[in-house]
């Protein structure tokens, strides 16, 4: 027997080269691919026209979930941007293809602006104005323009290289969705219950707690905003964001100290826009 039999010579490539292997044939190969296989995302357009036609398809719309993503806002948006990465494994995008969560804030928008209009004293038509201006400007031509700031300052300076994927605009325009949210319901229902009585009047306290509620609302846009793009693996420094809330907090301290109560005039706003 050869001195040389007891060894072993292998006859596969390692499995470093069968991986090269196996994603330079799927980029070059002349045969067509597998039935199973996909490509990574759809055309921009693609996604739009899928998202705008199911617009008016309720009954293709997961109510439930999105009315749970509502609730998680509140107490545990973490888990909320957890369902976004599981969303890009499976469909190849973070943004949302189920428009049910809009549907649903422009439903709370518009509740929630009736019992606005009813504590200011509103016309019906008035109040129908007032209801225009919250849905379309406040919250979708400003998520618009939001929107397409982040868009652009993410994919141009954050990622960490040129060679990863692009933040799509959609799903900027949810990340800003769901930052609304919250200080929706803060300044637009809770902050009600306390307006007549005590921060409409011009008590310390009023103001304090009139400033407080804006403090809490902009400081739950900044965070969530800050949440739904560091769960993006290849963007880096996104914790920029974050410098918004200590400038948020002093500006709190100077209007309170100063006598302003930015409630009231938010809402003298509100009623010129109207009148």
């Amino acid at each position: 027997m050869s001195q040389y039999s007891h060894v072993k010579y292998t006859t596969s490539p390692t499995p470093s080269v069968v991986s090269g292997y196996s994603s330079a044939s799927r980029l070059q190969s002349p045969l067509p691919p597998p039935v199973g296989y996909r490509k990574d995302c759809l055309s921009a357009t693609s996604k739009s026209y899928k998202y705008l036609r199911r617009l008016l398809k309720f009954n293709q719309m997961d109510f439930e979930f999105a009315l749970w993503q509502m609730i998680y806002l509140f107490i545990a948006p973490q888990k909320v941007y957890r369902n976004f990465n599981y969303r890009k494994q499976t469909k190849s995008q973070f943004a949302r293809d189920d428009p049910a969560f809009l549907v649903l804030l422009v439903i709370c928008l518009c509740v929630t602006s009736l019992g606005f209009a009813y504590v200011l004293g509103l016309s019906i038509w008035q109040s129908i104005s007032f209801i225009f201006y919250v849905v379309f400007v406040d919250c979708i031509f400003a998520g618009i323009i939001i929107a397409s700031f982040f868009w652009a300052v993410t994919n141009r300076y954050l990622r960490t290289n040129n060679l990863e994927p692009d933040i799509e605009w959609g799903y900027a325009f949810d990340v800003h969705l769901n930052a609304f949210f919250p200080p929706l319901m803060l300044l637009h229902f809770i902050q009600l219950f306390f307006y007549n009585w005590l921060i409409s009047q011009t008590w310390f306290i009023s103001r304090f707690l009139g400033n407080s509620f804006w403090l809490l609302g902009m400081g739950y846009y900044v965070y969530i905003t800050f949440l739904g793009y560091n769960c993006i693996p290849h963007l880096k420094n996104t914790r920029l964001i974050l410098i918004a809330l200590p400038i948020i907090f002093l500006l709190y301290l100077v209007v309170t100290i100063i006598g302003w109560n930015a409630t009231i005039s938010f809402i003298n706003f509100y009623k010129y826009r109207v009148y």
